[in-house]
């Protein structure tokens, strides 16, 4: 199998052991899952059937961001307590992606699970001299690690226009480098609050999902990822403050899901402008709602338009109508194989249904059962 791997930005070959380790990063519970979110669990989902279909076993862990600022913001819009939120949402999360076939994950670790070991990894970062207290806060010293940038390979520019459009803040004036982050930060007055030895407080972001993939796995994943607009900070601040912390590499494989649009602009719950996976799921076959996401390249960012949708209920209909048989299954390996093509993988089947060979097992590999 070859794969894009973003810190190397190129096609390489990705090689695991009998187990792959897999930790993917999830939603932050506080509304309800999105074709964005979708795009990136159905990615994942295929290039595990695949990883098991050449004969390794996969341990996906996706975890549940249910501390962090934005589901503390529409907690308090709402009138309710955050954890209360997250529950709810979460319920709608797993019913939709159960809907959608998604294999479970082996674990879904909460950040709020995980408060003794992030403070242990902040003690380690501060002990080391990659991490310093100012304001109150904790932040990760970026100077310290000569590496920032590997992941994403941005220009300082670019870097600062994205860490202030996705809360990282850099005009703060207690920072060193208005690129350090936060790795601890005094709560509010109405935000849940944790002792440490640094005052009372919560987590930054990133530090959260470093603790947590290295509780799940040790100090190297062999494949990690998400949406692409993770890669820069989240991505990024992960990697250098693993790297500082254990001296070994944080990740053997970085593996991005593109951008979905709606109206020309990214959806996202920022903007508003979502298309709900709930409500697709509520007018037709949940095979075919998976069928139109999968339909573009991983790598590929895409508009979303109601035409695909009625596009993936025809081709549904014909895979069923082809019923059982091995046909094209062969073609569909070799094309996930090739970067995860599972567009060319789709066509591969459409064609054999065309001759009215049975498809079930090519299908199958894309989760779809027929």
């Amino acid at each position: 199998m070859r794969l894009y791997d973003t810190a190397r930005q190129e096609i390489v070959e990705f090689s695991p052991g009998p187990n792959v380790s897999i930790y993917t990063c999830g939603i932050t519970p506080y509304d309800a899952a999105h074709m964005g979110h979708a795009a990136v669990y159905l990615t994942f989902d295929v290039l595990q059937r695949r990883l098991r279909d050449l004969g390794h076993t996969t341990t996906c862990v996706r975890n549940i961001t249910d501390v962090d600022d934005s589901i503390l913001a529409k907690a308090r819009q709402l009138g309710v307590h955050y954890l209360d939120l997250a529950a709810s949402e979460m319920t709608r999360f797993d019913r939709d992606m159960g809907m959608l076939g998604l294999l479970r994950p082996h674990s879904e670790p909460r950040a709020t699970s995980a408060i003794s070991d992030i403070l242990g990894l902040i003690s380690k970062l501060l002990d080391s001299g990659h991490a310093y207290q100012r304001g109150g806060s904790v932040y990760f010293d970026i100077a310290t690690y000569d590496k920032f940038g590997q992941v994403s390979h941005l220009d300082r520019e670019t870097m600062l226009r994205y860490a202030q459009d996705r809360g990282g803040n850099p005009g703060d004036p207690n920072k060193k480098d208005p690129l350090d982050f936060v790795l601890w930060q005094p709560s509010a007055s109405d935000e849940p609050s944790w002792d440490s030895l640094w005052g009372s407080g919560r987590p930054g972001w990133h530090i959260e999902c470093s603790a947590l993939s290295m509780r799940e796995f040790g100090p190297t994943i062999d494949i990690h990822g998400g949406g692409a607009d993770l890669i820069f900070p989240h991505h990024e601040c992960e990697a250098a403050q693993s790297e500082s912390a254990t001296g070994k590499t944080f990740v053997k494989h970085w593996f991005h899901v593109a951008m979905v649009y709606l109206d020309g602009e990214k959806m996202s719950k920022s903007l508003g402008n979502l298309v709900f996976v709930e409500h697709l799921l509520a007018d037709h076959d949940p095979r075919a709602v998976r069928l139109s996401i999968l339909s573009n390249h991983y790598r590929t960012a895409w508009e979303w338009n109601d035409n695909m949708i009625q596009v993936a209920d025809q081709r549904l209909k014909r895979w069923l109508d082809a019923g059982n048989g091995s046909a094209g299954l062969e073609d569909v390996r070799a094309a996930l194989d090739d970067d995860l093509n599972i567009p060319a993988a789709m066509a591969v089947i459409d064609e054999a249904v065309s001759r009215n060979h049975g498809v079930s097992e090519a299908a199958a590999l894309l989760g779809v059962k027929i």
